[in-house]
C-alpha cells in the first residue's frame, strides 16, 4: 500500500528512541499541567520546544533528559530523520505558545482542548511511533502547492 505522506527530509539522522522518549515527556507534562493548572510547566515546555526547533538540543533540558535514560534504559540507536522532528517540535512550540498566551488570557476551553491535542500527538509519537507533523506537513504542502 502506498503511503499518500511527504515528510519533510534533511538526511540527518536522530535515535527515535531518544526522539519517543521526550515525546513520552511532553505527555507527561501536559497531564500533570492539566492536573495543577500550573503556568510554569508551558514555559518551561515553549523554551524547550524552542530550542529543539532550532537545532539546539544540547541546551534542552528534555532532550538532554531523554538522552540520560536512552543510556541508562540501553535502548540503542534507531536512526530516523531529524526534519520531520524538528517540524514537529516547530508545531510544538506553536501550540505551547498559544497555551500559554490562552491561559493568561482565561481562555480556559481553549487551553483544555489545546492541550489534549498536544498530548494526544505526543502519546502518538511516544506509543505508538506516529509522526502527526508528517501528516500536517504533507496535507499542507498539497493545500497550498508547495
Amino acid at each position: 500500500m502506498k503511503s499518500d505522506i511527504d515528510c519533510p527530509v534533511d538526511l540527518v539522522s536522530v535515535n527515535e528512541n531518544q526522539v519517543r522518549l521526550i515525546a513520552l515527556l511532553v505527555l507527561g507534562m501536559g497531564l500533570f499541567y492539566l492536573y495543577s493548572g500550573w503556568w510554569g510547566i508551558i514555559v518551561f515546555l515553549v523554551i524547550d520546544f524552542l530550542l529543539r526547533s532550532f537545532k539546539l538540543n544540547k541546551f534542552s533540558p528534555l532532550a538532554i533528559l531523554a538522552s540520560v535514560l536512552v543510556k541508562l534504559f540501553k535502548t540503542g540507536y534507531t536512526p530516523t530523520d531529524q526534519a520531520p522532528k524538528r517540524f514537529a517540535a516547530r508545531m510544538g512550540l506553536a501550540f505551547t505558545t498559544v497555551i500559554l498566551v490562552s491561559h493568561f488570557l482565561a481562555f480556559d476551553i481553549a487551553v483544555i482542548i489545546l492541550v489534549l491535542a498536544l498530548c494526544l500527538f505526543a502519546f502518538l509519537e511516544s506509543v505508538l511511533g506516529i509522526c502527526v507533523g508528517c501528516y500536517v506537513y504533507s496535507y499542507s504542502r498539497k493545500l497550498f502547492k508547495l
